[in-house]
C-alpha cells in the first residue's frame, strides 16, 4: 500500500518509465495520494506554461487514484508527528524548542501532512524528497521508498 508524493505523481503523469514499471509491478496493491499532493499538483498546473494540457493530464490522473483527505484522525497523527520532530531535531533547551519552527528544522508543513496521512492509513510514502527519510529518525514507523533510479 503506497502513498505517492508530488514528485512521483508528477513523474507518473509524465509517463516516467521507472515509475510506471514500479506501478505495474505493484499489481493490485493500493496506490493512493492525498489532498495535500492534489493541491500541489493543481499549483503546478496553474504555474505551467502548458496549463490546458497539464490541467487535462492532472484531472485524468486524479480521477484514477484514491485521494485521501485530511480528517480528525490525520490531524491527530500530524500533531504527534510534528511534536516528535520538534523534540528530536529542535534545540535541547525546552524554552528555545517551544519557539522553534518546523521550517527552521528543514521540514515543510505539507510534507508533515503527507507523512501523517501515510501513517494514519498504514501507507508507504513513495518520494524522492529526502525530508521523509530524515523524518524517520524521529518516526521510524514511517515507511519511505523511492521508485526513481538512484543517480
Amino acid at each position: 500500500m503506497y502513498l505517492l508524493d508530488t514528485n512521483h505523481c508528477s513523474h507518473l503523469i509524465d509517463g516516467h518509465p521507472a515509475i510506471v514499471a514500479c506501478l505495474v509491478s505493484a499489481g493490485d496493491v493500493e496506490v493512493a495520494t492525498c489532498v495535500i499532493v492534489r493541491g500541489e499538483l493543481r499549483l503546478m498546473v496553474e504555474r505551467s506554461e502548458r496549463r490546458d494540457e497539464n490541467d487535462r493530464k492532472v484531472k485524468a490522473f486524479l480521477r484514477d487514484i484514491t485521494v485521501h483527505p485530511i480528517d480528525d484522525a490525520v490531524a491527530d497523527v500530524y500533531g504527534l508527528l510534528k511534536a516528535r520532530l520538534l523534540k528530536h531535531f529542535g534545540p535541547r533547551d525546552r524554552a528555545a524548542r517551544r519557539k522553534s519552527t518546523i521550517e527552521r528544522l528543514g521540514f515543510k508543513e505539507n510534507d508533515l501532512w503527507i507523512a501523517a496521512v501515510a501513517l494514519k492509513h498504514g501507507l508507504v510514502v513513495v518520494t524522492a524528497d529526502g525530508d521523509f527519510s530524515r523524518m524517520r529518525e524521529a518516526a521510524p514507523e514511517l515507511p519511505v521508498e523511492t521508485w526513481l533510479p538512484r543517480t
